[in-house]
């Protein structure tokens, strides 16, 4: 892997690109989240050094539903998980509390229809990058169903090259929730390791390019698995939900590493 890392350069407005998010955002993780992560799950956070004061897109794996909960709590920059905006629009009692929840901490919603709607959608994301924010994607698109790193998604691709922040691939290890003896969910060993920020700004221009946006993706998942040591699957985690590949046709479809032959332009 070739790829450029982006240099980590300290920033003018550091301190406070560091604590962005509206009250209620800091009120919840500091008071609640946090202390759990770091006192009752024991999460340990290695380079943490490397996530940009200024704003980034932070890639990661995805184990269980603990990660989005561990990965904003153990972080210092705030962070967004761009939303459905269906889930804005709460349609009974149920939605309209999770709509709440989301508007209350200063979550963003984006349109995942395509086209020139999931485009502008983006401008938000932006806003909240250039505050210092960090935009967190899972680039597989759902949970590992055995523990393994799955072929990700161009949304993450697309996401990094339109706002033209630097990618930061996180790798979650042991995050699986367990039950303690009081039933509680817990995590035994779970580590967050975060690996230096890339840049891909030399393909902004190029962003709408279907090559480009793979290749992308790919390096982004390459260096994922670098801080993991997953096995990679080539393959997306719908189609195995899906019971569309299992057992030995699975197998076939597990590869050293994503392919990384980069696109001529």
């Amino acid at each position: 892997m070739d790829t450029e890392r982006a240099e980590n350069k300290p920033d003018n407005n550091a301190s406070r690109g560091y604590q962005p998010g509206n009250i209620w955002y800091r009120l919840f993780r500091n008071l609640i989240f946090t202390p759990i992560v770091k006192w009752f799950w024991k999460v340990e956070v290695i380079g943490a050094e490397n996530i940009p004061a200024n704003g980034c897109v932070i890639a990661a794996n995805h184990i269980d539903a603990g990660d989005t909960i561990a990965l904003p709590a153990a972080l210092k920059p705030a962070m967004i998980f761009p939303a459905k905006k269906e889930l804005f629009e709460g349609k009974n009692l149920g939605g309209k509390i999770v709509a709440w929840f989301l508007k209350l901490v200063g979550q963003v919603p984006i349109d995942r229809s395509g086209g020139k709607a999931s485009v502008s959608g983006l401008e938000e994301i932006e806003q909240k990058l250039s505050a210092g924010h960090a935009i967190g994607i899972f680039p597989e698109g759902s949970r590992s169903t055995d523990g393994r790193l799955y072929k990700g998604h161009t949304g993450v691709a697309r996401m990094a090259l339109e706002v033209n922040k630097p990618v930061v691939p996180v790798g979650l290890i042991n995050t699986r929730l367990l039950k303690n003896k009081l039933g509680l969910p817990t995590m035994k060993n779970a580590k967050i390791v975060i690996g230096k920020p890339l840049d891909y700004s030399r393909f902004h221009d190029f962003r709408n390019n279907i090559k480009v946006g793979r290749w992308v993706t790919n390096d982004i998942m390459a260096h994922i698995q670098e801080v993991t040591g997953q096995e990679y699957v080539d393959v997306y985690l719908s189609a195995v939900k899906r019971g569309k590949l299992s057992g030995e046709a699975l197998e076939k479809h597990v590869k050293e590493t994503p392919s990384l032959e980069e696109p001529q332009l």
